[in-house]
């Protein structure tokens, strides 16, 4: 019993210090299961025909969005995953089962992209959202498949086709309504304590908050929204210095920007230029975050100096709208999150990205062209192309009738008429992926 209560408070330590908002991993989906070459073998039927089964389809790699989990630190220590291979075909027309899908679970909010074009593969933000980012691949046929009218027994097979393989980077982007900016310090956290349910760390000390805290507000007309207490900035944040690159991410999907600032100068800063600072970095980050809504929340109202520096604020910055509290007393609030509540019914939702930021959505222009590339590699010539390449991987070479059939797909593809084009003889070498073959007729 110990040993179980040890094991979770490492869990809690660990999920509470370990902010995981960023990982990379490959991810290998599983390789289909080959097909059989096999002939119905029994007394008193010496010709059985070809009942030879295919193979199962490769495991699928999956996302879900489970909206219980706030990071990703489950998946930080998994730099490679790989889904297991379709089962193999067998004789009597067996076919080989499906290897089982990997799901792999992630917090709402949370950006897929591939890592070799920088392109989003997903934008999971709703609970039990899915999507297959590597898909497994399929089974190889059996020769029972490939049984025609003019070929009744054929004396070939397909191997499975190679899974996907992909890298991933996979970032996380808090969901919230209002993200609370400001320099270290101003009480973003203290404020969030006070109206909301949320219990952040609060120190006296500057970089208190090293990860966002998200806080549910519900108002008494049962209207509700939730505010992210994001780590504070210092200057060039926007470049990645400090702590400043994490906040600016995840203030990403909010609709408000609240700046919070010592109205009452409690460490000798000058609010209004605290406001400057902040605003340069957001500027130089990216137009979603210059161009939110914003508001200030005038916090420290109980010190002297407050008055003072609030009358600077209002008339350097007249159309931002100013809510003035005291963390200390208690104060301000209820106006604070009406005021708010009413502001986020007149904003539209927020979308991160454009159809052009998604790989699916991206034409490649030479699809159209020719499925493969020759090259000529000092006395080799070179054949390159994912679908040649998979007809390799498929095609078993043991098999004179299958070693035949390879031949015939690249004629039928265009390729020995290509490579006579381009210079090439009968005789030559011919290369596809790490092994060479003399270029016959």
């Amino acid at each position: 019993m110990n040993e179980e209560k040890k094991q979770i408070d490492i869990k809690e330590m660990e999920e509470n210090i370990m902010f995981v908002d960023e990982v990379i991993i490959k991810l290998y989906a599983g390789k289909g299961g080959d097909g059989c070459t096999s002939f119905r073998r029994e007394k008193y039927i010496p010709m059985g025909g070809p009942d030879g089964g295919s193979g199962g389809k490769g495991g699928d790699i999956i996302f879900e969005v489970d909206k219980s989990l706030k990071t990703l630190i489950d998946l930080r220590y998994k730099k490679i995953i790989k889904a297991d291979k379709g089962r193999n075909g067998s004789g009597s027309n067996r076919n080989g089962a499906n290897a089982e899908d990997i799901i792999l679970r992630v917090p709402e909010g949370t950006t897929l992209y591939n890592m070799d074009n920088n392109l989003v593969l997903a934008d999971l933000t709703k609970d039990k959202e899915r999507i297959t980012i590597a898909h497994g691949g399929r089974g190889g046929r059996g020769n029972k498949a490939f049984a025609t009218h003019n070929d009744p027994a054929p004396k070939f097979s397909e191997l499975g086709a190679p899974g996907e393989e992909v890298i991933v980077k996979c970032e996380l982007k808090v969901m919230a309504d209002v993200g609370l900016v400001g320099m270290p310090s101003v009480g973003k956290s203290t404020i969030l304590s006070v109206i909301s349910s949320a219990k952040p760390k609060i120190g006296a000390y500057h970089f208190t908050t090293l990860n966002p805290n998200l806080g549910v507000i519900k108002l008494k007309n049962e209207k509700s929204f939730v505010m992210a207490d994001l780590p504070g900035l210092i200057e060039g944040a926007s470049s990645g210095v400090g702590l400043g690159d994490k906040f600016l991410r995840h203030a990403m999907r909010t609709k408000i920007l609240a700046h919070v600032l010592d109205i009452g100068s409690f460490e000798g800063r000058d609010p209004l230029e605290d406001y400057y600072k902040i605003r340069k970095e957001i500027d130089a980050f990216n137009d979603n975050l210059k161009n939110k809504k914003e508001i200030i929340i005038a916090n420290k109202m109980d010190l002297p100096e407050a008055q003072e520096n609030l009358k600077k604020i209002k008339k350097d910055l007249p159309n931002i709208p100013i809510f003035e509290v005291s963390a200390l007393n208690n104060t301000g609030f209820e106006t604070l999150l009406e005021g708010i509540a009413t502001l986020l019914e007149t904003l539209p939702e927020t979308n991160l990205y454009e159809k052009k930021d998604y790989e699916d959505y991206i034409v490649y222009k030479f699809k159209e062209e020719k499925p493969y590339t020759i090259r000529r590699d000092e006395d080799i010539w070179v054949l390159e192309g994912e679908e040649i390449e998979n007809l390799f991987k498929m095609t078993r070479f043991t098999e004179d009738e299958a070693v035949a059939r390879f031949a015939r797909k690249l004629k039928g593809m265009g390729v020995e008429e290509e490579l006579l084009n381009l210079g090439a003889h009968y005789g030559d070498e011919v290369q596809i992926l790490d092994y060479v073959f003399e270029f016959r007729e």
